[in-house]
């Protein structure tokens, strides 16, 4: 009789890596199997990895916001952490349905060194379940402004690595978008906001920006850069902050002007903190 594969005899698999959990992710059939489509959402999880990993060395609390069922934090668990004596991650999560998943599933892949909290970012904000200063945050796909909510939790717990993918933002666009008759008026270049697509647009790349020089003001490097076809989502831009030392100094002021110009100086308490 002929033997079949196992899914350890599958080459993209790395050594060592969860099975049962590369399942729940649906990266791996039930039966085991990687077709086409699955094996291009390992390589984009791998993608992925390969911009994370320089950033958990001596890395003992990564945080996740925003985790939803958690597979960022799952994947750098099983890929990371699981062979190391050491260092933990918290997923961060206001719906208590996901996070009792994600606990059920932490202890089924023998994950002892996963927690979730179910919480508000207000409340993760002042939790004494967290250490003061952090090392990581996370933030994959937070929707709205809750990508500004992880960054602000970093700030705060003094994170030494920032790690964002965002998602939608309308709240730059819905400002723009209620004052836009004034921005007509006040400047030529309200052109590049006029019709409801390019505000749409605008609005989501300004928000980023904006999200960028707040990181410098507070002596962050940033780097800015794509994830190419991440979940095949559109949403694909990838924005890495590591503490280095000294604020850049006319952050915070080209923040302001950019918030001027654009006619959106109500969000200065969000950006320019």
């Amino acid at each position: 009789m002929k033997k079949q594969n196992s899914p350890t005899d599958i080459p993209e698999i790395r050594p060592g890596q969860s099975i049962d959990l590369l399942k729940e992710l649906h990266i791996l059939t039930r039966d085991g199997k990687l077709n086409q489509d699955t094996r291009r959402k390992l390589k984009q999880v791998y993608h992925l990895y390969q911009f994370i990993e320089p950033l958990l060395e001596n890395a003992e609390t990564l945080v996740d916001h925003g985790a939803g069922k958690s597979y960022l934090g799952f994947i750098l668990y099983d890929l990371y952490f699981k062979e190391r004596a050491s260092g933990e991650i918290v997923g961060i999560e206001t719906r208590a349905e996901l996070v009792d998943k994600s606990r059920e599933l932490a202890a089924r892949l023998g994950f002892p060194r996963m927690r979730f909290m179910a919480c508000t970012v207000e409340d993760s904000l002042s939790s004494t379940e967290l250490p003061a200063s952090v090392d990581v945050v996370t933030a994959l796909h937070a929707c709205n402004t809750a990508t500004d909510d992880a960054v602000r939790f970093a700030l705060t717990r003094n994170a030494r690595h920032i790690v964002l993918v965002p998602c939608c933002q309308a709240e730059v666009a819905a400002t723009m978008r209620a004052k836009k008759n004034e921005s007509l008026g006040k400047t030529p270049l309200s052109e590049l906001w006029r019709h409801p697509i390019h505000t749409r647009e605008l609005g989501s790349h300004l928000t980023n920006v904006l999200r960028c020089l707040l990181l410098e003001s507070h002596g962050y490097d940033v780097t800015v850069t794509e994830l190419v076809g991440w979940e095949h989502s559109m949403k694909n831009e990838l924005i890495i902050a590591s503490k280095r030392g000294q604020p850049r100094k006319n952050a915070r002021e080209r923040a302001t002007a950019i918030l001027r110009e654009f006619n959106i100086e109500e969000l200065a308490p969000r950006f320019t903190y």
